[in-house]
């Protein structure tokens, strides 16, 4: 194997790509304090043996998470909070990562997710700085959880500008503030992370299923926002990561009202990948998964891989992206194993925003899988940079 085709990323488990890229969801919040790369070392070391076995990996995360909660809320009880948030932060992480994976989903899972997003909603009672605010965002006879992330540093006077943060197929709104959310807040532009239907809680908790026209729910979030006092409604962006490829770009095509749309992670046809995929396990050709097959079946209440087909037929963008007008970027690795970069091209292009950017990142800068797992942190950097830019925080 020549240099230019060797593996460039960190590849914990070479033999399974799905427990590599969920190793890096955790590994890559580090820079945040999501993780201590020590602690993840251990669960992986513990998992080497049984590469493959989702009970497994859900028992060996869940079992670190423990150990970091317990360590995090005896430090609470010592008067040491600063201290003991952050090991619940690391809890809260290794709660969700080790989740993701099981399905069906059971008893003990639910109640470890839900321990996950406990540890963060304590941390966040001693974290001073970003401050968060756990929020419920009213949504017909129900509503939808989301952690509200404040602007930092508060404003005296004036109003700051917000961005909406969607999911994807598969993450959470814990998993989504360590990926360097902080550092958005620290600009000036306070976030808003949703787990929208389909996702987090909303489905694990709620049985709000996915649901393709994202506006449906897009539309009573910046509802929200917009009448936050300290909000400017006329810099309300969105953005969303993965799946959220089709999320974000939806939503600002059907809401004029949102000042920026960011695709963080591309889509097109989004029943076409999983035909393609469906189509490849049937030959025994394993496809690139983030999730257990069953995921996708699961968050659509579908009975089958069939019915899976046909609940997503409208998961399209074309006719859809061609009606956007405000500024619009989209990030795609070159090397993204599970969403085509021709995929992503043909969006970009069919896009009606004047103002629209495309940023491929190569091999060679790093962040060229799947929305740069291979490196989280010149990937925010870029995103927050295109925001601040776009939604000026520094102006009055």
């Amino acid at each position: 194997m020549s240099a230019s085709q060797e593996e460039l990323s960190f590849t914990y488990f070479p033999e399974n790509y799905r427990w590599s890229h969920g190793l890096l969801i955790g590994l890559n919040t580090a820079p945040w304090g999501g993780a201590e790369i020590g602690e993840i070392n251990r669960i992986g070391l513990r998992l080497k043996n049984c590469v493959g076995d989702d009970d497994a990996w859900f028992r060996e995360w869940a079992r670190e998470a423990r150990r970091v909660e317990d360590r995090g809320r005896a430090l609470v009880g010592e008067g040491r909070t600063s201290s003991g948030a952050q090991y619940l932060q690391r809890a809260s992480i290794c709660y969700h990562v080790g989740e993701r994976f099981l399905q069906p989903k059971s008893k003990e899972g639910n109640d470890a997710y839900m321990r996950g997003v406990a540890c963060l909603r304590d941390a966040a009672k001693f974290i001073k700085r970003p401050k968060l605010e756990h929020v419920e965002i009213p949504y017909g006879d129900t509503s939808l959880p989301a952690i509200y992330v404040h602007a930092e540093p508060a404003k005296t006077g004036g109003k700051v500008p917000a961005v909406v943060f969607f999911d994807g197929l598969d993450v959470t709104k814990e998993i989504q503030y360590f990926k360097g959310v902080a550092d958005l807040a620290a600009r000036g532009i306070a976030c808003l992370i949703v787990d929208g239907p389909g996702n987090g809680e909303s489905i694990r908790f709620r049985q709000l299923y996915l649901r393709h026209d994202t506006e449906h729910y897009a539309t009573p979030v910046y509802d929200y926002l917009a009448a936050r006092p300290e909000i400017d409604p006329k810099r309300i962006g969105v953005m969303a990561i993965s799946l959220g490829g089709y999320y974000a770009p939806r939503a600002a095509s059907m809401d004029p009202r949102y000042a920026c749309c960011i695709a963080w992670g591309a889509q097109w046809d989004y029943q076409k990948i999983w035909q393609d995929r469906f189509d490849r396990l049937a030959r025994a050709d394993t496809p690139s998964l983030s999730v257990a097959t069953q995921h996708i079946a699961w968050v659509l209440n579908a009975s089958s891989q069939e019915d899976a087909l046909k609940r997503l037929a409208p998961f399209k963008l074309d006719g859809v992206v061609q009606k956007m007008s405000c500024p619009f970027l989209m990030l795609h690795g070159e090397g993204d194993e599970q969403i085509p970069l021709l995929e992503a091209q043909k969006c970009f292009d069919a896009v009606g925003s004047k103002t629209k950017t495309m940023k491929i990142f190569s091999r060679e800068e790093g962040g060229y899988h799947h929305c740069q797992i291979d490196n989280q942190s010149i990937c925010s950097a870029y995103m927050w940079d295109w925001l601040e830019e776009i939604l000026e925080p520094k102006r009055a």
